[in-house]
């Protein structure tokens, strides 16, 4: 049994193994979007109805404005490198939300979701197109299909641990289970922070490609370093973000290769 367990999850990562388009970065990927997009769709809508969506039109507009703009991008960039079915998958939808909170988020198939609380770290128009570009590069390089995958991976993994100290007396296989939950859930939250910043940069790359100052992404971290309360953030090995001071070194050394992506990409002619 373990055996087969053990076969089919090397079979499992070998035929799903694609490419971060962009970054290059492998990945691995089970989870198709005709599973996860209807859930999704559905997910966005329910939270619309619980919560309270701005009233604040103008602040409104530009939040979706920026969204159309990013996403026009992320789409050319799809389109124009032989990725049109996934380009016709995305439902793009741009809220602002009244709440506090300072956050954003993208959900698969481009549900993204601002709270009002991140717009005085956004600051300006810029700001904004900084932190969309980052939620849409999330949907782009499939981000929630790829950790939905790595959760079956570490499900499947408590199967074979429980499997392999079945013989074992109950004081060590509580001993070998404990050693795996910490281990996998680690790796779980440096897996998170590989997809940070390459969001991050993905979410550079766009932003220049729909027209904006792509200086303000690094600004926007260091207004959100600025907000941190000192001590108050975890150590970063047990977060699922990299540390501000990290995504602000790391944006400044990517910004000479987003600027010339951008350029790149914003040349390429589309594809029929």
């Amino acid at each position: 049994m373990k055996k087969i367990i053990a076969l089919s999850l090397v079979f499992m990562f070998a035929v799903s193994c694609s490419t971060v388009p962009i970054t290059g970065r492998k990945r691995i990927n089970i989870v198709s979007d005709a599973e996860i997009l209807p859930a999704s769709f559905a997910q966005y809508e329910g939270f619309l109805k619980e919560n309270k969506i701005s009233t604040d039109k103008k602040k409104t507009n530009e939040i979706q404005m920026v969204g159309l703009n990013i996403s026009k991008a992320v789409d050319k960039f799809m389109r124009a490198n032989g990725m049109v079915s996934e380009a016709n998958s995305y439902r793009w939808e741009f809220n602002l939300i009244e709440d506090p909170t300072v956050n954003a988020w993208c959900m698969p198939g481009g549900k993204v979701v601002f709270y009002t609380g991140i717009l005085p770290i956004c600051d300006n128009t810029d700001g904004i197109a900084a932190v969309m570009g980052h939620e849409v590069a999330h949907a782009f390089a499939k981000h929630g299909q790829e950790r939905m995958t790595s959760a079956y991976g570490q499900q499947l993994g408590g199967v074979l641990v429980a499997l392999g100290t079945s013989n074992k007396d109950p004081k060590a296989q509580q001993l070998w289970n404990t050693a795996f939950g910490i281990s996998s859930t680690v790796g779980l939250l440096a897996f998170s922070r590989t997809h940070e910043t390459e969001a991050d940069k993905l979410g550079m790359v766009f932003m220049i490609m729909a027209g904006y100052n792509p200086q303000e992404a690094i600004n926007v971290w260091i207004r959100m370093s600025e907000r941190a309360e000192s001590g108050s953030a975890p150590p970063e090995f047990l977060s699922t973000h990299p540390s501000n001071e990290t995504r602000i070194q790391n944006l400044k050394a990517y910004l000479p290769t987003a600027i010339s992506s951008a350029k790149k990409y914003n040349t390429m002619p589309i594809k029929s």
